[in-house]
């Protein structure tokens, strides 16, 4: 069973700065707190496809 790889996208900005590997089981999309460089602080990052 292979990793799905998924990108985060900045909620503020909505540059994507992160990218991520997730099981393929999980039906939930993934939210996490990161650092935005663009934004210059930490703000919530949710999943893109």
């Amino acid at each position: 069973m292979e990793r799905k790889k998924v990108i985060l996208l900045c909620d503020q900005c909505l540059s994507r700065n992160y990218s991520y590997f997730k099981s393929p089981n999980s039906d939930k999309k993934i939210e996490l707190k990161k650092y935005c460089a663009n934004c210059g602080k930490h703000t919530i990052h949710k999943e893109t496809r």
